[in-house]
């Protein structure tokens, strides 16, 4: 008995979009900063697998944690399910994610000083408008 090999489903860039939750725009992007790579057919349009789903949701998490496409491209191909979450599958990815963490809390801390700062100014507005 002949076994025919597993076929991998294709799928057009509308389909994706719709299965990833995202738009078609957006995969457009991820493919221009070289994150998505489809295949093509042979009339030029763009080709993706179901592998392409998991890695656009790969990308949304990693986006959604704060890096930018740059980072999200060179972490990417290290990236692995644990079963639970996203994880870095490669050691010194661990610095780099707690570098970016510290550069996150860093900005955090700038923008609560920034908010107590308008907020002092809207308080003196308010006392200046009720003399």
């Amino acid at each position: 008995m002949k076994v025919k090999p597993e076929r991998r489903r294709q799928v057009q860039i509308g389909a994706l979009a719709r299965r990833a939750g995202v738009s078609p725009r957006a995969l457009r992007y991820y493919e221009e900063k070289g994150l998505l790579t489809p295949g093509r057919t042979s009339g030029g349009y763009r080709d993706y697998t179901d592998e392409h789903v998991e890695t656009v949701r790969r990308i949304r998490i990693l986006l959604a944690a704060g890096l930018n496409t740059d980072m999200v491209s060179e972490m990417l191909p290290c990236m692995v399910n644990d079963g639970e979450f996203l994880a870095p599958g490669c050691e010194d990815l661990i610095a780099e994610f707690e570098r970016e963490r510290r550069r996150i809390d860093t900005q955090i801390a700038e923008l609560h000083d920034v908010r107590s700062a308008l907020t002092g100014i809207i308080s003196a507005g308010r006392a200046f408008a009720d003399r």
